[in-house]
């Protein structure tokens, strides 16, 4: 099994994802995740994490929704990766900074501006995250045998995700890949958070056991039934061949 990757490993592969998220027969829209160029805020050098929403505007119950989540973040001392400032653009209704999460840790406090205009407060819990940072941080877990815990502010509120990080491996196919490759199952819990397209609860998810433990497919329930998340196009620089 390939060595656990750090947050520089990861960011240095430059990479680029898109996702096609799927209901049953339904395809209920596109996600594409990838880094912007590395920002200055508040005086320290910070990751920009963006994470691109589109609806399928042929689903009549759903039309068009484009949404983005960004992300400011570095490294604590343990290497892991903490939010800095999360804010979600929505682009549809022309509301930019529509959510907006600020981490003040001299003061231990979280400043939060959601969708119905309401702005308030909460004490900081580190690691701090606001949302799709656990892109990087369940990266840096998978396939290690062992349990962990990431703290979201999501809805003004506090919430957790619980890993169960497995160590066993599957083959299984996906449209980015020319064969099939060799994955590790990740399985978790949201402990109160609701998440995109209204998922909560329980979730699966694989990564490929490679030396990037690049993520490739996410199933989380909803209202009724589950979502699938799975990976359809991957671009890589400097290109390396998944096992």
């Amino acid at each position: 099994m390939a060595q656990q990757p750090s947050v520089p490993d990861i960011l240095n592969a430059q990479e680029w994802f898109r996702y096609e998220v799927s209901y049953g027969f339904f395809t209920l829209g596109w996600v594409e995740v990838f880094m912007m160029p590395d920002t200055l805020y508040q005086g320290q050098m910070h990751h920009h994490l963006v994470t691109r929403m589109i609806s399928n505007e042929r689903l009549p119950l759903i039309g068009y929704e484009r949404d983005e989540f960004h992300s400011f973040f570095r490294l604590n001392q343990d290497g892991l990766p903490v939010t800095s400032l999360f804010w979600k653009d929505n682009w549809d209704e022309e509301k930019p900074k529509e959510i907006v999460y600020s981490f003040d840790r001299e003061r231990g406090l979280v400043y939060y501006k959601e969708e119905d205009d309401t702005e308030g407060e909460l004490d900081l819990f580190e690691p701090a995250t606001a949302g799709h940072v656990v892109f990087v941080y369940s990266r840096l877990f998978a396939g290690s045998q062992s349990q962990t815990q990431l703290p979201v502010f999501v809805s003004k509120k506090l919430g957790f995700l619980d890993f169960n990080h497995s160590g066993s491996t599957e083959q299984r196919e996906y449209e980015a890949f020319d064969a099939a490759v060799t994955t590790l199952k990740t399985t978790g819990t949201t402990i109160d958070i609701a998440g995109p397209f209204g998922f909560s609860g329980r979730f699966d998810a694989f990564f490929l056991n490679d030396e990037l433990r690049v993520p490739l497919e996410a199933r989380v329930k909803m209202f009724l039934g589950s979502a699938v998340v799975k990976l359809v196009e991957y671009r890589r620089t400097p290109s390396i061949t998944p096992n």
